[in-house]
Parts: C-alpha cells; structure tokens; sequence
C-alpha cells in the first residue's frame, strides 16, 4: 500500500482563504485531493516556487556594498531578520540583520521576496562597537572590532587601546539600555557601551609595610 502524499491547499467547503492539511488522491496537473478537515474531495492546484534575485544593500563598516542574493517566491522577508546574502556576482557570503524592505511600491516592514526590489541590511558577520568610557570629567571614545556573535556583560572588565574599563550601561539598537549587572548583549545588536575606567595600580601601591619590610629578609 503506497503511503498518503499531505498537501495543504484551501478548501471550499471549509476554508477558502486559508490553507488546510489535505489529502492527496490524484497528483498530476489535474490534481485530486481530500480536506483532512471535512472529508470534502476537489480539485487544487498547487503554485511552485520560483527562483527571483533580489538587490541587496549590505553595510560594512563604512562602505555599502550592493549584491545579488538569489531567492524564492516563497521566501518572506521581515525587518530585524537574519538571512545570509550569498552573492553571486561577487562571490561573497554576508550574514546580516534586514534593517529595512523596499518594493515598487514603497518601504515596507514585511514581504514576499517576489515583491521585493531592494533589501538593506547591516553586516553581523563582523562589527564595529562603539565605546565611551568615563575618565572622571571627561570620555574617551574608542572602538572594537569583534564579531557579531561576541557578547558583552554589564560590569564585564575588557581593555582596548591599552585602557583598562568596566562595563557600566549598554544602548542597543532598538534604543533600550541595558544597565543592570550581569546583563548581556551580543555585538550585533549594541548601539553604544558606556564604561568607566579602571585605574592601573602603580609598582607599589596595594603593597602591605609588611610585606614591603619582608623583601630581602633572610629567614
């Protein structure tokens, strides 16, 4: 006994706009199904997928890069999604955060990528994070490079330039801050860390008038 092929078309006793499992009774162009629903059998066609390309606008830093990522009409595409852009044409994987969708007819925060005309998107597979650190009455504002999976702690000590901080209060990208200890965000979504400096101890400062009266004792 050949095993039941499922499909899920709409059905017209039970649900004409949305697709139910239904099942498959005569494949074919003329194709025969059954609605697991309400036992109704009718006709259906079923729509393939096809192959688009779509334009895509990649962020890197300081450049914009354009690319070809080749998709399928299936494929829907939201804003803050994560996709891999394999371009063709230049022979280049990026993985990105979708920052925002035009089609013909305008911006968009969601469509299917038949209808889309331009995807922009900021590289994650590497990012730049900006950081202010406090030095009393004034800030220092410096820069690290990590990849976009690296995750930063609130009260996390990290040193960059040879300044030694910690981690006091992070902005991500949605504009929220992140303030309490021990919280973390990953560097893809980091807007701006804010830190204050830690002070390197000089050669003998923390040093006991014992254990400094101890050196070169003889015991």
């Amino acid at each position: 006994m050949s095993e039941e092929v499922e499909v899920e078309v709409v059905c017209p006793s039970c649900s004409p706009k949305i697709e139910v499992p239904h099942d498959l009774l005569k494949s074919g162009q003329n194709m025969i199904v059954r609605c697991q629903e309400c036992g109704t059998v009718h006709p259906a066609t079923i729509e393939r997928a096809k192959d688009v390309t779509v334009k895509v606008i990649v962020s890197k830093g300081q450049e914009s890069l354009s690319c070809i990522n080749k998709m399928t009409t299936e494929d829907i595409v939201e804003v803050d999604d994560e996709i891999i852009v394999d371009d063709e044409e230049g022979d280049e994987v990026y993985p990105i955060i979708v920052t925002a969708i035009d089609t013909t007819q305008k911006r968009v925060n969601t469509a299917n990528a038949g209808d889309i005309t331009t995807i922009w998107g900021r590289a994650i597979d590497e990012v730049i994070v900006k950081i202010s650190v406090h030095q009393g009455k004034r800030t220092e504002a410096l820069q690290k490079r990590v990849n976009g999976g690296h995750q930063f702690t609130i009260g996390q000590t990290d040193t960059v330039g040879g300044l030694d901080f910690e981690i006091t209060k992070i902005r991500k990208r949605d504009g929220t801050f992140l303030s309490g200890r021990g919280g973390t965000v990953e560097a893809k979504h980091v807007k701006r860390i804010f830190a204050d400096e830690i002070k390197r101890k000089g050669w003998a400062e923390g040093r006991t008038a014992w254990s400094m009266r101890g050196r070169g004792r003889s015991w």
